[in-house]
């Protein structure tokens, strides 16, 4: 093993861990909303004793203590800040982590493996909120959030729009001419695709763009590169070869801020979010939009959805702006759930705007 190939492993290992250091202060913050602010003095103890039984005549038991003092005591520093903790589907530097930042400071964004994970995660009480994203301007709806939103009992307490720049990313020092295929999320590769084709770039699908810009930090891999966003960039220490790189630069994804109960924010609410079915007979559905129309509600989405556990009857998502103590509005509602055979008011809520 040559001087380059020791360094290059040594910058895999130093790039992974902060990673793993966040990681571990992620599931301490989880740790202690399970069990409140009661130490566990018996706990701390056990986590040394296991430490520094991995001492060597390389790892000093004194250096691992320290350590590991340190770790524990920002550990408990984070715990003092009672930070809210909001689920988000992907790696740190998605996008949606990008949408949590826009929701509020004192937040700590919460990785999640799949869409599914972060409504189970709110509705179990394990987090206060989660982010997912509704729609994008150019890709259209993000069809299997919308599902979860009609079979979760969730209520949506904000909203946020959020530019969406991509940006290829590369291992420090690369020349863009080495690069000859590229990762990402098949939307993101959708959204760049007159750049791909213009710089004959082979696209790769990955399950996330902050997931494709985490595995080429750890594969350190010179003819790649990822599309990503800048938050990816600076987690996984990537060099930006290229910044807004999409084919339709008004590009933005719509997010919603998920939780338990409604929203009691500070600023005042003024669009509503409902899902219901019809009976199925001609003029069904336009009954019900009737009812908005003839109440000045104004519609800004209304989308159909399948019922995936009654297979042949659909749903329907329906946004409209109105504030929850107009007369109209409330009339609305109670006549729209009178209409209709399944009804969810799944919240009010601040509209957002780019």
């Amino acid at each position: 093993m040559n001087l380059k190939e020791i360094r290059s492993n040594i910058d895999r290992i130093d790039q992974q861990l902060p990673i793993l250091l966040r990681q571990r202060m992620e599931y301490s913050l989880q740790a202690e909303k399970h069990k409140g602010d009661a130490r566990d003095p018996a706990r701390e103890e056990s986590v040394f004793e296991n430490v520094t039984a991995k001492s060597s005549s390389l790892l000093d038991k004194s250096f691992l203590s320290d350590l590991y003092k340190l770790i524990l005591a920002e550990s408990k520093k984070l715990q003092a800040r009672h930070l809210k903790l909001v689920g988000f589907q992907g790696e740190h530097g998605a996008w949606s982590e990008i949408a949590i930042h826009a929701f509020g400071s004192e937040m700590a964004p919460i990785p999640c493996l799949e869409f599914r994970d972060v409504f189970a995660c709110v509705a179990n009480h394990d987090l206060e909120f989660g982010v997912v994203p509704v729609e994008n301007s150019i890709e259209g709806s993000v069809t299997e959030v919308n599902d979860l939103l009609v079979e979760a009992d969730l209520k949506i307490v904000a909203e946020a729009v959020i530019p969406v720049h991509h940006n290829l990313l590369a291992l420090p020092g690369t020349n863009h001419q080495e690069i000859r295929s590229v990762y990402s999320h098949p939307q993101a590769l959708s959204q760049c695709r007159a750049f791909l084709s213009r710089n004959k770039l082979e696209p790769r699908p990955f399950y996330n763009t902050a997931g494709a810009a985490r595995w080429l930090a750890h594969e350190r891999q010179r003819s790649a590169g990822v599309i990503a966003s800048k938050l990816a960039a600076e987690f996984y220490e990537l060099d930006i070869i290229k910044e807004n790189i999409e084919d339709h630069p008004e590009n933005a994804t719509r997010f919603v801020l998920l939780s338990t109960q409604p929203g009691t924010g500070t600023s005042p609410a003024n669009k509503c979010t409902i899902a219901f079915s019809t009976q199925h007979r001609a003029g069904a559905l336009s009954d019900i939009v009737r009812i908005f129309a003839e109440n000045k509600a104004n519609l800004t989405r209304i989308e159909s959805r399948p019922i995936r556990t009654n297979p042949g009857t659909f749903a329907f998502l329906l946004d409209f702006q109105g504030k929850p103590d107009d007369p109209a509005v409330v009339r609305a509602l109670e006549n729209a759930k009178k209409a209709a055979m399944m009804f969810k008011n799944l919240g009010f809520y601040p509209e957002a705007t780019l």
